[in-house]
C-alpha cells in the first residue's frame, strides 16, 4: 500500500528528510581543520617507502629483461655505462642514453611512470639547485639569454653557455640515476651483494651495507608500531606538536636500546647458524650465453656512446 504524505505537515518538513536518499545537513562540512602531526606526517611516509621496497623486492622477482642476467654482469655493465656517460660532452647524447634506459626499463617490466618519478624527484631537487648559480652571468659569463637585471648598464640573467652546462649536468645525472635504478629494482638486494662479493668489494664492507640496509626499515618499522600503540592508547585530544614532541623525548632512548638488544640477538643467531660475513643466495651464479651477449652488448653500447659524442664535437 502506498504512503501518502499530508500537505500540511509536509510544508513543515525540511526538503532533505524528503528526498529518497539520506541528505546531508549544509552544516555538516562547516569547521576548522586541524594541522596534523609532524611525527605522524614522517612515519606514514616512511610505511610508504616501505610498501616502495616491497614492490621492488616484487619488480626483481619478475622474469624481464635484466632479471635475468648475472649480478655481475650488471654491476660490471653498470660501472662502464656510467664512465662512458661521464665522458660525454654533449646534451644530445645523453639524451639518447637516457631513451635507452627507458626501453631498458619497459622490457624489465618495470612501470615507466614509476621509474620516471624515481629519478627526477632527486634530480630537480639536488642537481638543480647546486647548478642554478651557474646558469647567471655572475658566475657563467656569456650571452645573457634571459634579462633579470642590470649592472652599470650591463644587462645580467641567465647565459646560454650556463643553461647548456646546467642541462649537460642534470641530464648525465638523470641518465646516471636511471642506470643505477636499473640495476637495484631488477636485482634482488641479497643477489646483488652477492654478486658485489663475487667482484671483490670487500667483505666488511658488504657486510655493513647489508646490516645498515635491513635495520633501517626494521627500526622504522619498530617507530611506527610503538606510536600506533601509544596512538590507540590516547583518548583525549591532545595538541599535535606538544604530543609529538613528548612522544619523541619519551621513545627515543627505549627505541635505541630495543635496537642495540635486538641486534645483539640477531647477530648471535646468524652466527649460530654459520653466518661469517658472507653474503649467501639460495642459488649461485653461472655465466650463460645470455650474459655473454649482454656483456658485449655493453661494450658496443659504451663505444657508441664515446665514439658518437666524439664526432658532435667536430
Amino acid at each position: 500500500m502506498k504512503a501518502t504524505v499530508d500537505p500540511a505537515t509536509a510544508s513543515q518538513t525540511p526538503a532533505w528528510l524528503l528526498q529518497g536518499e539520506v541528505g546531508l545537513c549544509p552544516c555538516g562540512c562547516v569547521g576548522v581543520r586541524r594541522k596534523g602531526s609532524f611525527v605522524e606526517k614522517t612515519l606514514t611516509s616512511g610505511a610508504g617507502l616501505l610498501r616502495q621496497v616491497m614492490f621492488s623486492e616484487d619488480v626483481a622477482a619478475q622474469r624481464g629483461l635484466l632479471q635475468r642476467l648475472d649480478p655481475r654482469v650488471k654491476t660490471l655493465g653498470l660501472l662502464i655505462l656510467l664512465v662512458a656517460v661521464g665522458l660525454v660532452h654533449h646534451i644530445a647524447m645523453l639524451v639518447a642514453a637516457y631513451a635507452a634506459t627507458l626501453v631498458l626499463a619497459a622490457a624489465s617490466k618495470l612501470p615507466v611512470g614509476f621509474f620516471v618519478k624515481r629519478v627526477w624527484l632527486f634530480v630537480p631537487i639536488f642537481t638543480g639547485i647546486i647548478v642554478l648559480p651557474a646558469t647567471l652571468s655572475i658566475v657563467t659569463p656569456g650571452h645573457v639569454l634571459l634579462p633579470l637585471w642590470h649592472w652599470h648598464g650591463t644587462a645580467q640573467g641567465f647565459t646560454t653557455q650556463g643553461l647548456t652546462s646546467a642541462g649537460l649536468v642534470i641530464t648525465r645525472v638523470a641518465t646516471s640515476v636511471s642506470l643505477v635504478v636499473l640495476l637495484t629494482l631488477t636485482t634482488p638486494w641479497t643477489r646483488l651483494l652477492a654478486g658485489l662479493r663475487a667482484l671483490g668489494v670487500p667483505r666488511i664492507f658488504i657486510l655493513i651495507i647489508g646490516m645498515a640496509y635491513r635495520y633501517i626499515f626494521l627500526l622504522l618499522a619498530t617507530v611506527i608500531d610503538m606510536y600506533e600503540a601509544r596512538k590507540a592508547r590516547t583518548i583525549t585530544v591532545a595538541s599535535h606538536d606538544g604530543q609529538a614532541r613528548r612522544f619523541l623525548g619519551a621513545t627515543a632512548g627505549a627505541l635505541f636500546g630495543k635496537a642495540h638488544h635486538l641486534s645483539e640477538e640477531v647477530h648471535q643467531a646468524m652466527v649460530a647458524r654459520g653466518y661469517r660475513g658472507e653474503a649467501r643466495t639460495l642459488s649461485g651464479f653461472r655465466l650463460r650465453a645470455a650474459d655473454g651477449i649482454a656483456a658485449a652488448l655493453v661494450l658496443a653500447a659504451a663505444v657508441t656512446i664515446y665514439a658518437g659524442d666524439v664526432f658532435l664535437g667536430r
